[in-house]
């Protein structure tokens, strides 16, 4: 059955969220389809021009050579929307990120990395929240949850999975020495109520703690943080942005619901690998990039082999070149 005919079947309604989806997934079409018909007409404006063209410095001849510039902009952005083929990647993301052994160090590299994610949101106009919050014992981030929302967040940011590695003259070190860093970051898309998740109540362990982060003057004065432990599985999710203990659970089970939703397309991913003879490595454990400070200054992508030298942009957010070229690499 057609999208369009979808809308009249005598159920839409019935459930709302999935016509919601529905009527998303026409509008998306819609809109593919009026850019093509956008391009034709572009195009044949172009040679509409060319055909009056004179010669040298001509003025059909330049505006010509304005349109197919334009179209060209146009078909490369065109095809970059095309790459979000993924069933949640037009979704909202979470980013949790972890430090990993050294103490203070990887914990400074932890709020390097979330001001690196924040700083891009805000170049991208995609409003974020914190969700957790924990701070490192006298510097830095021990881990932190955030919601990235916009169209194609989780499409976007799914290609920052991984470990990241950081080298460079520790400042926390007296004798001026070389540390190494390392911080893993998790991406999750935020999932509606039209995926089915199976949770067990009897699987969970739910505990509240008082909030440590910066959300204002309710932080510490009561027991509102929520942490619930998957037992099954060992994944934790904690949330503590609500002055509501009832709201932080509620989104502490759509944080678990997501990481739970992921890790079951992990194993399978596994299982597919066993049956295939291929060995390697999956992502979510693998070092994806490397962020050299000293003794020169050059971040990599392992993945993709992009290199960009100006280290300084791309700690301020301008990470959209590893980006475009995961999913070039990826598709």
């Amino acid at each position: 059955m057609h999208l369009e005919h979808q809308t009249t079947a005598p159920n839409f309604w019935d459930n709302p969220e999935s016509a919601r989806k529905v009527q998303q997934e026409i509008s998306l079409l819609q809109n593919a389809i009026a850019g093509c018909e956008k391009f034709g007409a572009s195009l044949q404006d172009a040679e509409l021009y060319l055909e009056m063209a004179t010669g040298e410095n001509d003025d059909a001849e330049q505006e010509a050579a304005r349109i197919l510039n334009s179209l060209d902009q146009d078909l490369a952005a065109f095809e970059f929307e095309r790459m979000f083929t993924g069933e949640f990647d037009a979704n909202n993301a979470m980013i949790t990120i972890h430090a990993g052994a050294g103490g203070t160090e990887a914990q400074d590299w932890v709020s390097m990395l979330l001001r690196m994610y924040l700083r891009w949101a805000e170049k991208h106009g995609f409003p974020t929240e914190e969700l957790d919050f924990l701070p490192g014992d006298e510097a830095g981030v021990k881990s932190v949850t955030i919601m990235v929302t916009g169209r194609n967040a989780y499409g976007l940011l799914r290609s920052e999975m991984g470990i990241h590695r950081l080298v460079r003259i520790s400042p926390f070190d007296a004798s001026g020495r070389r540390h190494t860093s390392f911080a893993s970051v998790f991406i999750f898309p935020e999932l509606d109520d039209t995926i089915n998740v199976d949770i067990v109540p009897k699987d969970l362990r739910i505990d509240t703690y008082r909030a440590s982060g910066s959300g204002g003057q309710h932080v510490n004065k009561t027991s509102s943080a929520i942490r619930i432990t998957h037992l099954p599985s060992g994944i934790v999710v904690q949330c503590q942005n609500e002055r509501s203990q009832h709201s932080n659970k509620d989104t502490a089970m759509k944080m678990l619901k997501a990481r739970l939703y992921e890790r079951g397309k992990q194993l399978q991913k596994v299982d597919q690998q066993k049956l295939h003879g291929d060995k390697k490595e999956i992502a979510w454990g693998s070092q994806i990039r490397s962020y050299v400070l000293q003794p020169y200054r050059l971040i990599k992508d392992h993945r993709t082999d992009v290199e960009i030298g100006n280290v300084d942009s791309v700690l301020d957010g301008n990470i959209d070149p590893f980006i475009k070229e995961y999913l070039l690499w990826q598709n």
